[in-house]
């Protein structure tokens, strides 16, 4: 460990916080999914789906903000040893099949909008490889980590469509390069000893020690190099050897106060970020502008880049309610003519209770509202209008367009997929989540 300053091992841990959070969530969700087998969110270990074809309800809590539009299929990849190729069926409906880095950065994405709707074998490389492109791939995508993680969302248009989303998800097959090209398999790489996620890490100097673990998997890149020399001098090399008691007491202090500056600077950071359009994106996107990935790991974790789906919602209601609160307001939200969120292929309203920021259970069994919604009513004008209640309302037209809440706080998050170019730029916004009054 190089000799540092009081301010300097401050000022390391609070940008090494900001730009390892990212990689730590993301160990959170791999943990239990790829490396606890007894965990019931275990897909299997590394290199196989697990599919999700049944829409999610209020019975469901191991997902937050879970997304009922496009049910998922989770895979985690492994790549030290070899790539794996991705096998897509011909999809006659929206999907995509995006790929994600220790770090959260997409490195790719197949599916409708990137790729099309026709069958197709894809390769993903991890750093360093350089072999040869068997005959039929029909792309390539590179890994910067050796670790990466797929959350994949197929359209769902109801209860009734489950069976036929569940042949269309069990058509995506992941296989070994060796398997898919029928050649030896080279010998497996060893097996980490993997650290128990524990969600105190996140706010103390342990945190450095699983980082410190998880760069094994991350050779350093050119545009990052400096900010690892930074970690490295605080004794996060990527050796997967940090220990937090070869920290002198001062230089404790200082990394623990580095950590607290960290997050109360997310803290804020939070405050102002309204929608979507740049917490999610490839390395190049988001360049060094950790905050920005931060903000989006902590209010979306695998939220999809805003070309592909953009999200937003209300942090307060008009009348300065934060958050908004439905055991004492009713609220409706209302879409002039010709103004419902401008969308290549469907947009959505999914009501969450807060804090934990899950469905709500309700008499309709609805969670989210859109316009794949059978029986919503316009308004004589042309418009729409959303109620959002904890009771059902009496008018009949108004119990059609009802968003059931909970009796408390709540969030909606509106999902687009396939913005209109009105959406990115600005030029179309949401309107107010109104009082009723």
């Amino acid at each position: 460990m190089s000799d540092l300053t009081v301010e300097e091992a401050r000022r390391a841990a609070a940008e090494g916080w900001i730009w390892g959070y990212a990689l730590l969530e993301n160990y959170r969700t791999m943990y239990p999914q790829a490396v606890d087998s007894d965990d019931p969110r275990y897909v299997g270990g590394f290199g196989c789906f697990r599919h999700y074809s049944q829409p999610f309800t209020a019975a469901n809590t191991d997902v937050v903000t879970p997304n009922n539009d496009t049910p998922y299929s989770w895979a985690w990849l492994d790549l030290r040893t070899e790539p794996y190729v991705i096998s897509v069926p011909a999809v006659d409906r929206y999907y995509v099949l995006p790929l994600h880095d220790l770090d959260t950065s997409y490195i790719g994405y197949i599916g409708s909008r990137t790729t099309g709707s026709q069958a197709g074998d894809y390769l993903v490389a991890g750093p360093g490889w350089d072999g040869v492109v068997s005959e039929g791939i029909a792309g390539v995508l590179r890994a910067d980590t050796f670790l990466v993680g797929i959350l994949g969302r197929t359209y769902l248009a109801g209860p009734e469509d489950v069976p036929a989303l569940g042949a269309i998800q069990k058509q995506y097959v992941l296989r070994p390069l060796s398997e898919f090209t029928d050649t030896t398999a080279p010998h497996p790489a060893d097996e980490p000893v993997w650290p128990l996620w524990r969600e105190e890490d996140l706010g103390t100097v342990e945190f450095f020690t699983l980082l410190d673990f998880l760069l094994q998997f991350f050779p350093v890149l050119a545009g990052e190099r400096e900010l690892r020399d930074r970690l490295a001098a605080l004794g996060v090399t990527g050796s997967g050897e940090f220990e937090p008691a070869a920290l002198t007491p001062e230089i404790r202090a200082a990394a623990e106060q580095g950590i607290a500056d960290a997050r109360a600077h997310l803290e804020e950071a939070k405050k102002d970020a309204a929608d979507s359009t740049h917490w999610f994106g490839t390395r190049a996107e988001h360049g060094n502008d950790y905050l920005t990935r931060a903000v989006g790991v902590d209010k979306g974790l695998y939220g999809l880049p805003a070309a592909e789906a953009w999200y937003a919602g209300w942090a307060q209601d008009d009348q300065g309610h934060r958050p908004p609160n439905a055991s004492t307001h009713d609220h409706v939200i209302h879409f002039a003519p010709g103004a419902l969120p401008p969308a290549r292929y469907f947009w959505s309203a999914t009501l969450y209770r807060l804090p934990e920021r899950l469905l709500v259970a309700n008499e309709i069994d609805r969670y989210s509202i859109g316009d794949r919604t059978p029986g919503l009513v316009h308004d004589d004008g042309g418009g729409l209008t959303l109620y959002v209640s904890k009771h059902r309302p009496a008018d009949p037209k108004q119990q059609a367009n009802w968003l059931p809440a909970p009796d408390g706080p709540f969030t909606i998050a509106i999902r687009v997929y396939g913005p209109e170019t009105s959406v990115l730029d600005g030029s179309w916004a949401l309107p107010a989540l109104s009082v009723d009054v």
